[in-house]
């Protein structure tokens, strides 16, 4: 079955280790094939915006969806995940989930769940946050670093 994509105008999309960009007008494709790696721009994560430890998992796990040889990012991987379980044990089952669709090969499915990492994280955050809210003497000093 062809999956079929919409680009917006100057959207790229990742089809196999090609990097496809659309030109100035909107456009449909019908991709068809079987366990080629697709991802759109906007499910794309680079090194320079993976700036938590869930997007740099995600990160991981999207190199290891789009790489020829997946296996190359475990120890990565795996490392990433040993920290964020040390530190909020909570984010097991998420990773969980995550662990055992890269072990079942299905990676586009570790990327989704990462994603829910992602999501997790963020609420973690925003609760800190309110919780702990900055005094503002803390705010003048983090802003003029």
């Amino acid at each position: 079955m062809a999956l079929k994509v919409e680009l917006r105008p100057h959207e790229r999309i990742i089809v196999g280790n090609c990097v496809i960009t659309n030109t100035d007008q909107r456009a449909r494709l019908l991709i068809d094939g079987d366990n080629v790696p697709i991802l759109r721009e906007r499910d794309i994560l680079t090194p320079e915006t993976a700036d938590s430890p869930a997007k740099l998992v995600y990160l991981a796990v999207q190199l290891m969806y789009i790489s020829p040889d997946p296996q190359s990012q475990h120890g990565t991987y795996f490392n990433l995940v040993r920290d964020i379980v040390t530190a909020v044990p909570s984010a097991w089952p998420i990773i969980e989930g995550i662990n055992n669709n890269i072990l079942n090969g299905d990676l586009y499915r570790a990327l989704k769940d990462a994603r829910k990492l992602i999501a997790y994280e963020e609420k973690l955050r925003s609760q800190f946050e309110a919780t702990h809210p900055q005094t503002e003497a803390a705010k003048d000093v983090s802003s003029a670093a």
